[in-house]
């Protein structure tokens, strides 16, 4: 059937991660979680206290920038400059830096070529915020996957804690609405569905129900390639 490229894009929190895992481990396929890319770079940005107005001083730094990965059915761990920052990049400043620095262009241009290098390679499930619409808009499937606002907040509180993070909900909640309005109302590659792209909406499912819907919806399309 040939090397296949699935993308998985939606929103903060609508459970992206915890799927597209899934799916890769039960497929044989590659996972990459293209949104740790930008928290990455968000973090070394934060490190070196960079002006993101300085494109000298950015191309620099993106010039500089040693990613790598490594995933398995247990997990998705990215290491910067050599050091695992799994665990170090997901907090709500981490965040709201990624979703601030998506909009730079130098930054997504960088990535996008990294991003479209692992792409090549075939049998591959990439999730983030436009691998559909800009990144891999030849991908055999595109889902876009959506959670209301409140169900997306949960779910990443619920993470936060188990991370021993101590943050109250309202705070989880106002950083999804931000996030949601910088992603979607950015100039350069915002946050929407490609057009041919499958939306499931995740709010009242179970992650056992959004594999299996996905599952159908790939296997009909792969008996059909």
């Amino acid at each position: 059937m040939g090397k296949r490229v699935i993308t998985i894009d939606g929103p903060s929190g609508a459970g992206k991660s915890t799927i597209s895992r899934i799916l890769a481990h039960h497929l044989g396929y590659t996972y990459l979680d293209t949104g740790a890319m930008y928290r990455a770079v968000a973090l070394k940005t934060l490190r070196f206290h960079l002006d993101l107005r300085n494109e000298t001083e950015l191309r620099a730094l993106l010039s500089n920038l040693n990613l790598s990965f490594k995933g398995n059915k247990d997990g998705f761990h990215i290491f910067l400059d050599g050091k695992d920052v799994t665990h170090e990049i997901r907090t709500p400043e981490i965040g709201m830096q990624a979703s601030y620095i998506s909009s730079n262009a130098v930054v997504r241009e960088t990535l996008w070529r990294i991003q479209r290098q692992i792409g090549e390679e075939g049998n591959v499930i990439l999730e983030g915020r436009d691998m559909g619409t800009v990144v891999f808009p030849d991908a055999e499937v595109k889902f876009f996957l959506v959670a209301s606002p409140e169900v997306r907040a949960l779910r990443r509180h619920r993470e936060l804690l188990e991370q021993g993070k101590s943050i109250e909900w309202q705070e989880v909640f106002e950083d999804v609405i931000k996030r949601d309005v910088n992603d979607t109302k950015r100039d350069l590659s915002p946050l929407r569905p490609a057009e041919d792209a499958i939306i499931i909406d995740s709010t009242q499912m179970s992650i056992e129900e959004v594999k299996n819907t996905m599952l159908k919806i790939l296997k009909e399309r792969m008996l059909r390639a």
